[in-house]
């Protein structure tokens, strides 16, 4: 089954790479849990063709994986083209860009109910009104499009490109006006059964702040984190770990035999409320494990390039 607890951190590809079999296979970053192959932005107007006759070389030679792989589509027209490939099953969904009340229906109509689990990117100005939100959430729900969605991205560069910004290299996004759109977005939609993705961490040289970034994107209740090299799967995975303590109190508000209020290293457990908490940790656990030093994942890279 397609799970975003189980995205980790995304690798963007050009879909006009060379390599991108060797990838999908997990010849190349055996680690990588899920991949998107890009149409969109990475690649130039001129280069859709050849995308679309990589993409087409790279279907017919996917193997079965527990590896999630999806393909950002540049637009419905793209998509369209896409769907008609040979082998497109083979992929888990696609990553619809710049979804807008305006447009999320010209991609559902392509996708809906032909199994595919798809991400829809927010990351157009329409994100900065929360009503807008609201009616689109409340379209998909009534469309009945959400079992087609796996997750909702947030575009972090875009939004921040709507505003004239640039991330800073010395603090976090959520330090940022884009701090209080994340907020929004997270109360608008997770309470709802949305899952949303964190957004990319663009600096390579700043791994302790991509380390409280990560952190903090946790705390937030977002999985899943693109990555803008392989040098940063490690170090948001590692994030991803749970801690022991954390382990033991949701095995304990989750035991069959517990009492409605309890207290656990010195907190309170109150199982009416703590129950999701509880059972979304032991999935954490069970996919990435327990934390280690986190600092530690800073010496452990993925090939570069």
């Amino acid at each position: 089954m397609t799970d975003a607890l189980k995205l980790g951190a995304t690798l963007y590809i050009p879909a006009v790479r060379e390599n991108m079999v060797t990838i999908a296979n997990g010849l190349k970053y055996p680690q990588l849990r899920s991949m998107v192959f890009c149409t969109e932005d990475s690649i130039h107007d001129k280069e859709i063709e050849l995308a679309l006759e990589r993409i087409t070389d790279l279907l017919a030679h996917i193997q079965p994986s527990d590896k999630l792989r999806f393909i950002r589509a540049r637009n419905p027209k793209v998509l369209e083209r896409l769907l008609a490939l040979p082998n497109i099953e083979k992929i888990n969904g696609f990553v619809f860009p710049k979804v807008d009340l305006n447009n999320f229906k010209d991609y559902f109509s392509l996708v809906a109910n032909r199994g595919f689990k798809n991400m829809l990117t927010l990351e157009s100005k329409d994100v900065f009104e929360q009503s807008k939100m609201c009616l689109l959430r409340d379209k998909l729900l009534e469309l009945d499009y959400q079992n087609d969605i796996l997750a909702l991205r947030i575009g972090g560069n875009d939004l921040l490109q709507h505003l004239g910004l640039r991330r800073p290299q010395d603090r976090t996004v959520y330090e940022t006006p884009l701090g209080f759109v994340i907020y929004q977005l997270i109360n608008v939609f997770k309470p709802y059964g949305f899952e949303l993705t964190a957004p990319v961490f663009e600096h390579l040289n700043k791994l302790e702040l991509l380390i409280k970034e990560t952190q903090q994107d946790i705390s937030c209740g977002l999985i899943g984190k693109t990555a803008i090299h392989p040098s940063q799967l490690n170090i948001i995975e590692a994030c991803y770990r749970v801690d022991r303590e954390d382990v033991a109190i949701a095995e304990a508000i989750l035991h069959k035999e517990a009492t409605a209020v309890f207290k656990m290293n010195d907190s309170m457990c109150e199982i009416a409320t703590h129950r999701i908490w509880a059972s979304n940790v032991l999935k954490r656990h069970q996919i990435y494990g327990s934390k280690h030093l986190v600092t530690a994942a800073q010496r452990g890279s993925f090939e570069q390039g």
